[in-house]
């Protein structure tokens, strides 16, 4: 028997599915960017790094809510605290179009089954200091935010649509 999860906004979307797969649909539902969960590839690499708390952003529902209406479908006590998501939706003040040197869709890439994280890592290491690089995608980069700010790059994501999101990523001073 597995060991009972308890449901928080560092729960990793995969580990939420794999204890509890009913909650698919409700997490799709509320998120539907995450319909693309049902795709083998995308499951084991996005799910695996994407947050509960990375989800609300995507899906701009308070990470609270979402956990609330996990954690009320399987009987779990509500969570109380009132917590900001980890991911920045609003305008920070180092953005400017005008320092944006670098732009890249990954569409295409993933279209061909090729990951885009290689690439990105070596156009962010060459970005100079202030300089801002755009990473347009089909869903929430989670795995490429992580790895940004593991490196100290600041970031900022625009949901376009349900299937586009743009990643400013900053070299900061």
């Amino acid at each position: 028997m597995k060991e009972k999860l308890i449901i928080s906004p560092k729960t990793k979307v995969l580990q939420l599915l794999e204890t509890y797969p009913a909650l698919e649909e409700v997490l799709i539902s509320n998120v539907p960017a995450f319909k693309k969960l049902k795709n083998p590839v995308l499951r084991k690499t996005v799910a695996s790094i994407a947050t509960l708390q990375q989800a609300a952003a995507v899906g701009s529902i308070k990470v609270e809510d979402l956990i609330n209406l996990l954690r009320k479908e399987i009987g779990q006590d509500l969570f109380e605290e009132s917590i900001r998501s980890g991911v920045s939706v609003d305008q920070p003040a180092w953005f400017s179009e005008k320092l944006i040197v670098k732009e890249l869709d990954a569409k295409p890439m993933l279209a061909v089954g090729e990951h885009p994280v290689a690439q990105v890592m070596e156009d962010l290491k060459g970005l100079k200091t202030n300089e801002i690089y755009t990473l347009k995608a089909p869903f929430i980069p989670a795995p490429l935010i992580d790895k940004a700010t593991s490196l100290q790059f600041e970031h900022w994501l625009v949901k376009e649509a349900e299937d586009s999101f743009l990643v400013y990523f900053c070299k900061p001073e």
